[in-house]
């Protein structure tokens, strides 16, 4: 059911990047919204997952330099039958994890050494066991695709913004 929803809300928000971009722009505009929105669509459900683990930093990790966190997270996904994320790791002290990916086979799990560092193995469980259900639900694609396409938004309103300002000059100079 998440998966149909991803698909309405790309789908929905693409309708309103072309409407704005041939509000503001004509046949032109609606032809650069489709190609911005065709854009942030593929880019977003191919690499959300990349954008948010370089956005953070995040290393990734193996079995052997985090045997605990493997050990969780492995006893997790077969308890919750789905295949072993990728398992990746932020230099920042702040207690946090997330996960992101476009499904369960190409789900990635990130957790700050902060986290790690501040919580027991039972709350550790806890919060990936939390982040796992993301995971299961198909929640990270949502999220991904809705702050990708948020910013696609907001790119094109600056575009549209520079586009009425521009255009107010050309056209004083082509009165004169």
């Amino acid at each position: 059911m998440n998966t149909l929803k991803t698909w309405f809300l790309m789908g929905l928000l693409s309708m309103l990047i072309v409407l704005l971009g041939a509000a503001f722009g004509g046949r032109a505009g609606a032809l650069i919204a489709l190609i911005v929105a065709v854009g942030m669509n593929g880019v977003s459900y191919f690499f959300s997952d990349q954008l948010a683990i370089s956005m953070v930093g995040a290393k990734p990790v193996t079995e052997r330099s985090e045997p605990q966190l493997y050990t969780i997270v492995r006893h997790l996904s077969d308890r919750a039958g789905l295949p072993m994320p990728k398992l990746y790791m932020a230099p920042s002290s702040q207690p946090n994890a997330f996960a992101t990916g476009r499904n369960p086979g190409h789900a990635t799990v990130v957790v700050n050494e902060g986290l790690i560092r501040q919580l027991s193995e039972r709350e550790l469980t806890g919060v990936l066991a939390h982040e796992m259900s993301h995971i299961r639900h198909r929640d990270i694609l949502i999220a991904s695709v809705a702050a990708t396409m948020a910013a696609s938004i907001t790119w094109l309103a600056q575009m549209m913004q520079w586009e009425m300002l521009l255009g107010d000059v050309r056209d004083r100079r082509n009165q004169n």
